[in-house]
Parts: C-alpha cells; structure tokens; sequence
C-alpha cells in the first residue's frame, strides 16, 4: 500500500482542486449577510484568533467549530459558511484558526486550542457542542479525552467529529511528515484512539461513505475504541462534502449535532 495515497484526498475527488476556492468563496458571503465578530484572540500567537457568529437572538448555546486541513493548511476565513445551520438554529458558533505546522508541532496546535478554550467559551453562556473536521476532528477529540482540562468544559454536552484523524501513527510513514515532524512518541500522545474518553459527554463521528479507506479505518477505529460512541457513514459523500450539511438547518448532521438541545 501507498501510505502517501491512502490519505491523498484531493487527487480522488473528482474536481478536487476547486473546492477550496468555492469554501472560500462562500464563506466571504457567509460572512458579509450574517452578526459576526472578527478575529478574536484566544491566544498569544497571531493565528490563535477566532470568529464568532451569531443569531439573530439570544443564542441557545455555543458550538466551536474546528476546520481541517492536515494541520498545514486554512484558516477560520475559509469556512465561515459552515456556521449556517447552526446560526439559522438559534446557536452561537466560534470558530478558531491555529498555528500550522511546520512553525508549531500538532502537540503545541492542541495546547494553544485547549489552553484558549475558555476565553472562547466565555463568550456566549449555555450549553457547548464541539465539531471539527478532519484534522479539527482530531482536535475536538482530543479536547474529549479525560485528562484534557480546560476552563468551562463542564458545560461541553456533545462533540462531533467529522472524517477526523483518530491514529496518527501511520501518518508518521507519509511524506507530509516532512511538515509535521511527528515522531513516534507525540504521534502515540496525540492520537484520540489511544486515550481514554471522558465520561458524560455524547460523542459522535461522521463520515462519508464514499471517503478513503485510511478514513473510514480511522473513524471506525475511535468508534470501536471508545464506549459509546455513535458511527455514522453518510451515502454519496467524500472527504470535501462531507461538511456540506453544516450548511444547511435541517441537515441531518445538524439535526444530529444540536438535537435534544434546542
């Protein structure tokens, strides 16, 4: 097996290389039609900033929403959109950018998220649903994990994980490690599979059917791994659309996401 192809995305999705620039498209019109606040910081670091959407009343709560891109790539700007169905739901959403790698470590990306959460959630009081996408995923379950601590997470009710990276141990023998300078040792501690949940939390992972095999692997992985969580693999759906139904109210992945708690 080719482990540079086995999580190569874009060259199997057919028109892949026009999807960032269509995110970024829709999220600079997201951004111009909806209450917004801009660049927030959250940390030290120039990248650790986030953008806070709102309702247009009071929230009901809060969702952080992490975006993707192997730890190397995007920021907050470029999926703005994906805040839609939560803000048309009566919900806050923040989202943050974070330092990328090679400049920071995925240890360091953690810790500065972690370590902001709670001036993040300070904003908006309520319940908090935390989702990430891909490498946010890995972040989101990381900040689930029982022995990350962070100011407010008593009021994290939920969290989603959409096609995240759960083992990032075999992305220790792929060229994008030139980048990432994973060794073994932070590849074992940062993985969400090879920790422990914590308790009390609804955790869900979403993926879609049609991705790459490492990434149903790796979602079914974390689902087998730990108790309880609910596996869902949506039909007709790759690694870049699979975020779609953040879009739109009544998605089912919205739904999913906030049910029970609007």
């Amino acid at each position: 097996m080719d482990i540079d192809d086995a999580y190569a995305n874009m060259s199997h999705i057919p028109e892949g290389d026009a999807y960032p620039a269509r995110w970024a498209r829709a999220a600079e019109a997201f951004r111009a039609q909806v209450r917004c606040e801009l660049d927030l910081p959250y940390g030290e670091h120039p990248r650790e900033v986030f953008d806070l959407f709102h309702p247009d009343r009071m929230a009901m709560g809060l969702l952080v929403l992490v975006h993707g891109g192997y730890w190397m790539r995007f920021d907050k700007s470029d999926f703005s959109h994906l805040a839609a169905g939560a803000v048309a739901r009566g919900w806050a959403v923040a989202m943050p950018s974070y330092p990328l790698a090679p400049e920071m470590r995925v240890r360091r990306i953690f810790k500065g998220l972690r370590d902001g959460m709670g001036r993040v959630l300070e904003r908006v009081p309520g319940p908090v649903v935390l989702a990430g996408h891909s490498a946010g995923g890995q972040l989101v379950l990381r900040l689930a994990c029982r022995k990350s601590r962070f100011e407010g997470r008593e009021r994290v009710e939920r969290v989603m994980a959409i096609s995240p990276i759960t083992d990032l141990r075999p992305l220790t023998h792929t060229s994008m490690n030139e980048i990432l300078q994973l060794t073994r040792e932070e590849a074992v501690r940062e993985s969400p599979a090879l920790r422990h949940r914590r308790k009390g939390i609804d955790i869900s992972v979403w993926v879609g059917a049609n991705e790459r095999p490492a990434f149903l692997e790796q979602a079914r992985g974390i689902a087998q791994t730990w108790d309880g969580v609910e596996l869902i693999e949506e039909p007709e759906r790759h690694h870049f659309n699979v975020i779609d139904g953040l879009e739109e109210a009544e998605s089912g992945m919205t739904r999913r996401l906030l049910r029970d708690l609007n």
